[in-house]
């Protein structure tokens, strides 16, 4: 159990990923937030999630409210939907932690990398809202069905990038409450690997016909 529970809402935590992560947190003692446009969609998955997780401490409500009650803000949503979900509760992130989980996949070519013109959706997102959130980027490149299993370990590394030193070490910190090792990945820029590495992965799985491949950095202790 972590020994810092913060409050952490997880806005399109009715997805994959965000379901995962909202499921390793919880089980791990956090409170967390399950954010929607349909408060009632976000009651639906946090009943189902409290099943899976006895005792967790899980509710649903709309995003902005979801926002507003938190610590700590994770954006789990499609890149179509990146910008307009996080203008539409900037007002709720001033002060607190943004961590984004976007990749700027545009079907049909999910397997070829294709950044905006920034350079990086996640270095865009951060112009955006202003000096005012701490943006983090992390999470890109970790199989969403493996995080839906709390119990399950998971042998893949999470680059967590931010201009804020005390953002990324806070994101690192909640990695390894959902069971996986945070790699200080440097300064918000260097988020364009880890977004182009979502691509690359999604490749390699469809070449070797494997479901998971992951990113696993050599060389740490």
């Amino acid at each position: 159990m972590t020994a810092d529970p913060k409050t952490i809402a997880v806005i399109g935590g009715t997805g994959a990923e965000g379901r995962g992560l909202a499921l390793r947190w919880a089980s791990a003692g956090h409170r967390v937030l399950i954010g929607s446009r349909d408060a009632g969609r976000a009651a639906e998955a946090a009943n189902a999630m409290r099943a899976t997780v006895p005792d967790a401490k899980i509710e649903g409500m709309e995003s902005y409210a979801a926002a507003d009650a938190a610590q700590v803000v994770v954006l789990a949503v499609p890149y179509a939907a990146q910008l307009e979900t996080a203008h539409r509760i900037a007002p709720a992130l001033v002060g607190k932690i943004l961590i984004d989980v976007t990749v700027p996949l545009m079907p049909p070519k999910v397997s070829t990398v294709q950044l905006p013109p920034e350079g990086s959706c996640v270095v865009r997102l951060q112009k955006e809202l202003g000096e005012g959130v701490r943006v983090v980027s992390a999470f890109q490149n970790v199989s969403a069905h493996k995080l839906s299993d709390p119990a399950y370990a998971i042998a893949c590394d999470v680059l967590v990038c931010s201009d804020s030193k005390g953002a990324r070490e806070t994101v690192i910190k909640l990695a390894a409450d959902a069971g996986l090792r945070g790699i200080n990945a440097g300064p918000l820029a260097n988020s364009a690997a880890a977004e182009a590495m979502t691509s690359l992965l999604i490749w390699i799985n469809r070449a070797y016909k494997i479901p998971d491949a992951g990113l696993s950095i050599t060389g740490l202790p």
